[in-house]
């Protein structure tokens, strides 16, 4: 399985510390910057490139890492067909795949200790969408995207 990371400057020791990790666990992984935590950069970018390739090949998967992990889930989840969650812990990482089927993660480069990320991504990649129940409630996900202003409640 090939992962997709970026970050900004405030999540690129985290990302640096997951992508040697993931490469040595036997991860393909594709780094799309940022290339250092020593100048600023805008999270959008990078969250929004990580969501278009995983968009674009659906047999990836992604993680989009900033200072708390918020700004990178807001802006990659912008992106038609991503879902991405945040988290924060093995639980919440597996919920994120087996409820949500989420394709990408989000994490705190300021907020997550680098052994509880790479527990959290560890968990996530090795849990399985458990559809079914849930499959209902990713279609209404799903149709926000196309009608934002509709009534997917109903």
């Amino acid at each position: 399985m090939k992962i997709i990371i970026g970050s900004d400057h405030g999540g690129f020791r985290l990302k640096s510390f997951l992508t040697h990790a993931l490469t040595l666990k036997g991860y393909e992984v594709e780094d799309l910057g940022t290339d250092s935590g020593e100048r600023a950069v805008d999270y959008p970018d990078f969250a929004a490139a990580v969501g278009r390739k995983v968009v674009a090949d659906p047999t990836t998967v992604g993680i989009a890492i900033c200072g708390t992990g918020i700004g990178a889930s807001i802006a990659a989840n912008k992106i038609a067909g991503v879902r991405c969650a945040l988290v924060y812990d093995g639980y919440t990482a597996r919920m994120a795949k087996e409820h949500n089927n989420a394709n990408v993660l989000a994490l705190g480069g300021r907020t997550t200790a680098e052994e509880i990320a790479l527990d959290c991504v560890v968990t996530w990649l090795n849990a399985t969408y458990q559809d079914g129940r849930h499959q209902p409630r990713l279609d209404k996900i799903a149709a926000l995207e196309e009608c934002p202003l509709g009534s997917a409640g109903k």
